[in-house]
């Protein structure tokens, strides 16, 4: 495919997400019926797909529409090039621009929240979330992450898990969020089928996630119950710190991978069974808003309302409630999101003091985009 195909094909694939289907299978699908496009191709197109949703707002504002043609002559206008050369209509490229298209403001004259790709609702809040960071996280927040991967402490050490990455054109540099962090510099796409990861190694896993872990308190033989697993990312983290680690989630189709990530990476972790159990750690990695990750999933940032956000707060202090009963006598409750909003944050664990005058907090953290990672927030409890 020609560049201009891609881009044509990354109009097609912006239309369907905006009108109504998820980007992941806005692109999966176009895949689907476009098999003859390699897979250099399909990097292209997913790199200006994503690029596109993470600046939804600037780029239809610079491209004067909010349609897949206008976000991606917005893109090209963002990049300081002349949308008429890459639409010609020459071939599979989009159509010739039309009277007037192209011709919106530059990025720098756009309103602020505009500019940064902000909802207008959550100005405020993240705002009075952030203080002075607020634009420049959300500015970050408009660009691709970086790619982290985890050195896997119970096979190798990070050192000798870079060589082994090199040797495979997958280059690496150490990041100061985590001794494990290892962020790769070049070769991110071949990471997955390299020999290393299926060694077990490497986890792809990010510097800031990895710095929660690094922040509980455990060592060989801690009894961890992961109460909101997931993929089971922080699981392995722990397990390979030697903590017993107990994963549960309330959806357990999100743990199907976990048994052979587990084997792979070479420890173990078990499930929560109906008898519960008391443990010296339970971490509550709660659903959140994902804030602190838009760069990476940037469809959660305009999915989410008002109306969500309040759910998800309700959500997580019905999970922080829960929990209480796991925790054995003298152990500690962590409480994590990868928010950035303070109502899901320190509010939260206001709130649960409040609720629960036997408990205090012995420490937060919060971690934010301009950290290098993903944002992230850390509250341990103490019965």
């Amino acid at each position: 495919m020609t560049p201009s195909a891609r881009i044509a094909a990354a109009i097609e694939v912006l239309d369907a997400w905006l009108d109504g289907a998820p980007l992941e299978r806005a692109l999966t699908n176009w895949g689907r019926n476009h098999r003859f496009a390699g897979s250099k191709d399909r990097a292209a197109i997913r790199d200006h797909v994503f690029d596109a949703a993470r600046c939804r707002r600037s780029f239809a504002a610079l491209g004067g529409a909010e349609s897949g043609r206008g976000l991606m002559i917005g893109a090209l206008k963002a990049r300081g090039e002349d949308p008429r050369g890459w639409f010609t209509g020459v071939g599979h490229a989009p159509a010739p621009l039309g009277s007037g298209e192209g011709e919106g403001p530059v990025l720098a004259a756009l309103p602020e929240t505009v500019r940064l790709d902000c909802p207008d609702w959550l100005e405020a809040p993240l705002r009075a979330s952030l203080g002075d960071d607020f634009a420049p996280v959300m500015e970050a927040l408009r660009h691709r992450a970086p790619v982290f991967l985890r050195a896997n402490f119970a096979r190798t050490s990070p050192e000798a898990a870079r060589a082994a990455l090199a040797e495979e054109g997958i280059e690496t540099r150490p990041h100061p969020l985590s001794p494990t962090a290892l962020e790769v510099t070049e070769g991110a796409r071949r990471v997955q089928a390299s020999a290393a990861f299926r060694a077990g190694l490497v986890e792809l896993q990010d510097a800031a996630s990895q710095a929660v872990v690094d922040l509980l308190p455990v060592g060989p033989g801690t009894r961890v119950l992961d109460y909101c697993a997931g993929g089971g990312g922080k699981s392995l983290g722990l397990a390979a710190r030697g903590a017993q680690v107990t994963a549960h989630d309330v959806d357990p189709g999100r743990m199907r991978d976990l048994p052979a990530r587990a084997t792979r990476a070479g420890v173990q972790v078990g499930r929560l069974g109906p008898e519960g159990g008391r443990f010296d750690l339970v971490l509550a990695d709660a659903p959140c808003s994902g804030s602190g990750a838009w760069r990476r999933n940037p469809q959660g940032k305009w999915d989410l309302t008002p109306e969500r956000l309040d759910e998800l707060c309700a959500i997580q202090a019905g999970i922080l409630d829960e929990i209480t009963d796991y925790v054995a006598p003298g152990g500690q409750l962590a409480y994590a999101t990868c928010s950035l909003l303070e109502a899901e944050n320190g509010a939260q664990i206001e709130a649960f003091l409040a609720r629960h005058p036997g408990w205090r907090c012995d420490f937060a953290r919060r971690f934010t985009p301009l950290d290098g990672g993903d944002g992230f927030f850390l509250a341990l409890l103490t019965r």
